[in-house]
């Protein structure tokens, strides 16, 4: 008897990345009947082309969305349904309906097998809304259909995240609480992972209040009971330095760099995005107490916002790179369907772009897309292509490089910022608006495979 086959289309921006695999396909194939065949397309190594099957999955980031409905309609067609789900098409339901056939609105798990059987009876609903569910017993996602020559396996321990910052819609897709699967379940599905590298993909690792504090040291207490040998990586806020046990942890089960969104050195910003949880911090004082455990600092500032003038832009970024901040990473302020910030410019009338879908392709983070109260926008754009080359200079890479092995007093952390940082220098088309600074590539690989043969020295 013939199965019925799903197709899983992972859409990638012009430039792909070759970090980590697309998780939430893997959850979405692991929640799919046996009865089924599923198999994953991964644009980051292969274009989409067209397969027989009788069901089509998508997903996609904003700046993705174009992409996706290509996908979709290169199957549609043909007459074949497709079902798009994912933070864009959570956000913009009304629109990804006019591409797709029908929406997963949040989380899958409630409404995947719902999905599944309407589309075995021809029947498929426009819409489909998750609802947020306990996270124990969450299956595995199926990482036999994940390429091998991603760099780092990931996983996922919580869900959720408690700030509401302006810019940001994490909140409004997986939650204000955190939800935490139990550090037993996490600790069995780490020990089916194959890849030295691994990336945590929760948006806080620590949380917030002494309970998750706890957890966060039995996870890692855990990984290192049962000799679960990871160089790994993950997001974190400021008050993870409040918890010197925390990061010792941390540090003893392998962790080498944890991601700051700083944000801004200056209060006003700050108070601009609510991003509550910075206020009130010396960052030099939390970079301090993380270097002493051998953990680098991966430190992300926003640039653009209406608070922002030419001049304090100029001293934000000089305060990205002479602070002790390991790997430097910076952005422009965009407004993403879903936030608050975009729901604030679209009803001023300060949004420049607005032809959707055709200007999602520019919701990258890469470029200015709304007129800032202080800023000159041509005069901006100028500034970030000048500041974009000056990041990434050899002479700036090693030079923090020096400073991450004083700092961390560990070899290994030092060399994993300076790849890193490496792997960010995406070759320059100087004079182009827009160029990625920050994206990870293709062009990477090289560097890589580099820190790989390192690595096994150690």
């Amino acid at each position: 008897m013939r199965k019925n086959k799903l197709v899983l289309v992972n859409p990638t921006l012009s430039n792909p990345f070759p970090g980590f695999p697309p998780l939430g396909l893997g959850y979405v194939a692991a929640l799919t009947p046996a009865h089924w065949d599923v198999e994953l397309i991964d644009e980051n190594f292969e274009p989409a082309a067209f397969r027989d099957c009788d069901l089509v999955g998508l997903t996609g980031f904003t700046a993705m969305a174009n992409r996706a409905y290509q996908v979709a309609s290169m199957f549609r067609e043909r007459g074949i349904p497709v079902v798009m789900g994912g933070i864009h098409a959570s956000m913009m339901p009304d629109e990804a309906l006019q591409h797709v056939d029908a929406v997963v609105i949040g989380e899958a798990e409630s409404v995947w097998a719902e999905v599944i059987a309407d589309a075995e009876a021809g029947r498929l609903k426009k819409r489909y809304s998750g609802e947020l569910t306990d996270l124990k017993g969450l299956v595995h996602p199926r990482r036999d259909l994940f390429s091998d020559r991603y760099l780092c396996d990931s996983i996922q321990t919580a869900r959720g995240c408690p700030n509401d910052c302006e810019f940001c819609s994490v909140s409004q897709f997986n939650g204000f609480a955190f939800r935490e699967r139990p550090v037993d379940e996490v600790l069995d599905e780490l020990a089916t992972l194959k890849k030295k590298y691994l990336f945590i993909v929760d948006d806080n690792i620590v949380g917030s209040g002494s309970r998750k504090a706890n957890r966060a040291i039995a996870l890692s207490r855990g990984m290192v009971e049962r000799g679960l040998d990871f160089a790994w990586y993950s997001h974190a806020a400021l008050n993870a330095a409040d918890h010197e046990d925390v990061l010792a942890a941390l540090a003893a089960s392998g962790c080498r760099l944890l991601f700051l969104g700083i944000e801004a050195e200056d209060r006003t910003v700050l108070e601009s995005m609510n991003k509550r949880v910075n206020l009130q911090r010396d960052y030099e004082e939390v970079f301090r107490k993380i270097h002493a455990h051998g953990i680098g600092i991966h430190g992300s500032m926003i640039f653009g916002t209406d608070e922002d003038t030419l001049e304090s832009l100029e001293r934000r970024f000089d305060y990205l790179l002479d602070s002790h901040i390991d790997v430097v990473q910076f952005c422009t302020l965009t407004p993403y369907p879903g936030t608050r910030l975009f729901d604030r410019l679209l009803a001023e009338g300060r949004l420049f772009y607005t032809d959707f879908p055709a200007d999602w392709d520019r919701y990258d983070l890469t470029e200015i897309l709304f007129k800032p109260h202080r800023l000159d926008v041509e005069g901006y754009r100028r500034l970030m292509r000048k500041l974009g080359a000056r990041a990434y200079r050899r002479r700036d890479v090693a030079r923090r490089f020096l400073r991450s092995l004083r700092d961390t007093r560990s070899l290994n952390t030092a060399i994993w910022c300076l790849f890193t940082n490496q792997i960010y220098r995406v070759p320059r088309r100087d004079g182009q608006p827009g160029q990625k600074f920050w994206y990870l590539s293709r062009e990477s690989l090289p560097v890589i495979d580099l820190y790989q043969r390192f690595e096994k020295l150690f």
